[in-house]
């Protein structure tokens, strides 16, 4: 027994003494030991809290919101306008059916332009609306009037009576970057001024969604999220300036799945200022048919480079055939800014005027070389075009046919008889409301194609070919 005591004595002696002798340690328990739940609140101070640069989307959308405006539209039946797209690419401007056999209604947006009531939006929109209304970001409502279309662009101006306006700046859709933050502002499922933030995810985009002979495709693509009533918003930088008006998503469904595309500032300002001032758009071409280059392409042409825009032809009295440029030519620039597809070539192309000069750089043989070119309109000369001109000759006025009769007769162009009196062209049959698309089985798309031909020398008679309203369709003989 005493044995025993002396042992735990002598033990407990010896821990005391240990626990003097050396220092102490701290033990640190590993997190995985512990419980991994905690509460996900996060006390700051604010004073010394910064948002990062470029994540702060709070002044972008101050500065453009009260650009933004909301469209309501009317439709004098059911059926509404026609949409442009296809099953894929859906228009998402809102149901315009609401039931009533006597019309229908849509909803989009609208984007302020000018402190003086111009507003821009897309075509498909207001596309055949009996009656505009547009709700300002105030909640002021006005009736609005169109300005002018442009069906190869989607885009539309149209103007409300007010002053003092809120318009919005224009950025530069040129400069702007893949993976640049960006935000769409508009009116989904009539949510008013509604903001939604993305990235830029490609740039020059050709979807093949516009009918339009002419169109012009060249969108920006983001992931900024947009839904029906969207149409016609704006895609705005981190500085609150108009990169874009939101035009089409990618969907099978009709809503959001992914990617929103919208029209380029840079071809916005160009469409708007055109139908502002002339009330329609000059339209500026180099003349050619072209193509991607490809890798088969390159193969099959014997191509020096993988790259570019290939000139599959040039039309004759074309910008580019009088500016030396062959078929075979690969063109990689346009004014200095590099044109690697069709769409970007297109853009570049149609931000200018008839008359305009642009510095083209092409590859021929391997070599690259540069030649300016004088831009020309579709009927080969250097003129603006006069909107809603009308040509009189003989008893009879000549007009451009609207692009409602085109697209209901779908052709690609015309003349029509808007008014007659006697003389030849009533002589020899023709009445009201017909529509020339042929001359001797040339094509006439618009006023100045018929003016060239009347005027051609050596033209004692002319075989007519065209098509009535009605879809009747009539051929006649007419002396010169």
């Amino acid at each position: 027994m005493a044995m025993v005591f002396s042992s735990i004595f002598g033990g407990a002696v010896a821990l005391v003494g240990y626990s003097i002798l050396v220092p102490k340690q701290t033990i640190i328990q590993q997190a995985a030991e512990r419980n991994p739940l905690a509460l996900t609140n996060y006390v700051f101070d604010s004073s010394d809290f910064i948002v990062p640069e470029g994540l702060n989307f709070v002044f972008a959308a101050k500065n453009a919101t009260p650009s933004v405006v909301h469209i309501r539209t009317r439709y004098s039946s059911s059926s509404g306008a026609r949409s442009p797209f296809n099953d894929l690419f859906r228009e998402y401007f809102g149901d315009r059916n609401n039931g009533s056999q006597n019309y229908s209604r849509g909803a989009g947006s609208g984007v302020v332009i000018s402190s003086d009531g111009y507003i821009v939006t897309n075509n498909h929109v207001i596309d055949e609306a009996s009656e505009i209304e547009v709700v300002l970001n105030d909640n002021r409502s006005y009736k609005a009037k169109v300005v002018g279309v442009d069906g190869s662009t989607d885009l539309a101006v149209i103007k409300i009576k007010e002053d003092n306006l809120a318009p919005i700046n224009y950025g530069s859709s040129e400069s702007i970057q893949i993976g640049e933050w960006v935000l769409a502002i508009g009116n989904p499922f009539e949510f008013r001024s509604t903001v939604t933030a993305g990235i830029i995810s490609a740039k020059s985009r050709n979807i093949q969604i516009l009918e339009s002979r002419d169109r012009i495709e060249s969108f920006i693509q983001t992931d900024a999220a947009v839904n029906p009533g969207n149409s016609g918003g704006a895609l705005v930088n981190l500085n609150g300036e108009l990169i874009g008006i939101n035009t089409a998503i990618a969907s099978p469904s009709g809503a959001f799945a992914g990617y929103s595309f919208a029209v380029p500032s840079s071809l916005v300002r160009k469409v708007v200022d055109d139908l502002v001032e002339y009330g329609t758009v000059q339209r500026a071409l180099l003349g050619i048919q072209i193509r991607d280059v490809s890798a088969q392409l390159a193969e099959a042409e014997n191509l020096d480079v993988v790259k570019g825009v290939y000139v599959a032809d040039v039309g004759p009295n074309s910008a580019a055939r009088i500016a030396g440029l062959e078929r075979g030519d690969v063109i990689v620039a346009i004014d200095n800014i590099d044109v690697n597809s069709v769409a970007e070539l297109q853009e570049q192309v149609a931000i200018n005027r008839p008359g305009d000069k642009v510095l083209v750089r092409y590859i021929r043989d391997g070599v690259q070389r540069e030649v300016q070119a004088t831009l020309r309109n579709s009927s080969g000369t250097t003129e603006l075009v006069e909107a809603n001109a009308a040509f009189e000759i003989e008893g009879a006025m000549f007009s451009e046919v609207s692009e409602e009769i085109l697209e209901d007769l779908k052709i690609d162009g015309g003349v029509q008889v808007s008014d007659l009196t006697n003389g030849k062209w009533k002589d020899a049959g023709l009445k009201e409301g017909f529509i020339i698309t042929r001359i001797d089985k040339q094509a006439i798309r618009e006023l100045s194609d018929f003016k060239r031909f009347l005027n051609k020398p050596g033209t004692d008679g002319i075989l007519i070919e065209g098509i009535y309203p009605n879809g009747d369709k009539a051929y006649y003989g007419l002396g010169l």
